[in-house]
C-alpha cells in the first residue's frame, strides 16, 4: 500500500475518467435518502452520504437473479453463462467493504458461487471515510476501519483526500485519470487528527467481548419471547442487511409452457415459511424462535466457523424495523437482563 493526496475539486475529473472504462456505481440522492445507483454524471455522486438504503451486496447478489433459461421438452439448459462487465463502485464506507469480505467467506469458499464470484472479480472498489450516525455501532465490531478489500480509499482531511492505494490497478487508474501529489508531514498530521476525531465521535460504546458466552447463557431467556411479540416477520431487517445471504430458487414457466427461467431471490429467516418443510412441519414456527436464531446465527454460528461475527454495525436493520428492534439494544438487554 502507498499513499497520495488528492484535492477534492478533482473528484469529478477522476469519476469522468473512470466512467470511460467501467460501469460506474456510487451513492446518489433519492429524496432525503441515498441509494447505490449507476453514475451517469459526476455531479450525481454524493460522497457526503450517511448510509445507502440497500447495501452493496445488491450489485453482487441481486434481489432477483436469473440463473439460467431452460427448455421443458428435453430439459435442455440455455443461457447459463455468467457475464460480468467491468465495474467500479465509487464511495463505499468501511462497514460495507467489511460486509463484502464477510460475504466472500460464504460465496467464494468451499462451494464457490459462479454468479457472485464473477461479479466480484470484475468489480473495483473506491472506499470513502464517513461520519457515524446515531444508528451506527460499527466500532463494536471493529468494522469502523478497513485495511484491505478495496483498490483505493479516500479519507476526508478538509479540502483534500488522503488517498490509500491498495492495488496495482488502482494506482494505474489514479495515474491515468487524476493529478495527485505525494503526502507531506502536514497531510499525515491531518490524517491522524481526523482518525482520532472519528474514533471519539461515537456517542456510546457497546461491549461485545463476551457476547458468544452470553448467548450461550441466555438461550432460553424471556427476552426472545418479548422480541417475538414485537416482530412483524416482515423480513425488512434481512433485506437491508449487508451480510444476510439467504435465498430461494424458483422455476418460472413461460406462458406457452415450452421454456422457463430459473431465478433466485432474496429470502429471510424471519418469514413464517422459511423453515417449513414437507407435510407442513415448521422448525421455527414462532416469531420468537426466528428472531432468536437470526441473532444466534450472526453472533455465534458464523463466528464459530469464520472467527468473525456476521454484523458490521451499519444500523440499517434498526432503521428499517417497524417494531423498533435494534441489535445494539438487544445486546444491552442481554447484558443487563430485562426488556429490550
Amino acid at each position: 500500500m502507498f499513499f497520495r493526496v488528492m484535492d477534492k475539486e478533482r473528484v469529478p475529473e477522476l469519476v469522468s475518467g473512470l466512467s470511460e472504462s467501467f460501469e460506474l456505481f456510487g451513492p446518489v440522492a433519492k429524496g432525503e435518502k441515498f441509494v447505490l445507483d449507476r453514475i451517469e454524471d459526476p455531479a450525481e455522486l454524493r460522497l457526503d452520504f450517511d448510509t445507502t438504503l440497500l447495501p452493496p451486496k445488491k450489485l453482487f447478489f441481486p434481489p432477483e437473479d436469473q440463473m439460467m433459461r431452460f427448455r421443458v421438452a428435453d430439459n435442455e439448459v440455455l443461457d447459463d453463462e455468467v457475464f460480468a462487465a467491468p465495474r467500479m463502485i465509487f464511495g463505499l464506507h468501511p462497514c460495507d467493504i467489511n460486509a463484502l469480505m464477510l460475504m466472500d467467506n460464504v460465496f467464494t469458499g468451499d462451494y464457490e458461487d459462479p454468479y457472485y464470484t464473477a461479479r466480484r472479480a470484475s468489480t473495483m472498489i473506491v472506499g470513502v471515510s464517513c461520519v457515524p450516525t446515531e444508528s451506527c455501532f460499527c466500532n463494536a465490531w471493529g468494522t469502523d476501519e478497513v485495511h484491505w478489500g478495496f483498490d483505493v480509499f479516500l479519507t476526508d482531511i478538509g479540502d483534500r483526500y488522503f488517498v490509500s492505494v491498495h492495488s496495482v490497478k488502482g494506482a494505474e487508474l489514479l495515474d491515468q485519470h487524476v493529478v495527485t501529489r505525494e503526502i507531506t508531514d502536514e497531510d499525515t498530521a491531518a490524517f491522524q487528527e481526523r482518525t482520532r476525531a472519528f474514533k471519539s465521535s461515537f456517542t456510546e460504546e457497546l461491549d461485545t467481548a463476551q457476547l458468544p458466552l452470553l448467548l450461550d447463557a441466555k438461550f432460553d431467556d424471556k427476552l426472545w419471547d418479548e422480541l417475538g411479540e414485537r416482530c412483524l416477520s416482515c423480513g425488512a431487517c434481512s433485506m437491508v442487511c449487508p451480510t444476510c445471504y439467504c435465498f430461494d430458487v424458483k422455476d418460472r414457466l413461460a406462458a406457452d409452457g415450452k421454456t422457463g427461467v430459473r431465478v433466485r431471490t432474496w429470502d429471510s429467516c424471519q418469514f413464517s415459511e422459511f423453515a417449513e418443510v414437507a407435510h407442513g412441519d415448521n422448525f421455527r414456527a414462532s416469531r420468537a424462535s426466528r428472531v432468536k436464531y437470526r441473532y444466534y446465527h450472526k453472533q455465534w454460528g458464523y463466528l464459530s466457523k469464520f472467527e468473525r461475527v456476521l454484523c458490521v454495525g451499519c444500523g440499517r436493520c434498526a432503521k428499517a424495523c417497524l417494531a423498533g428492534i435494534s441489535p445494539r439494544e438487544v445486546v444491552k438487554a442481554l447484558e443487563k437482563g430485562g426488556e429490550c
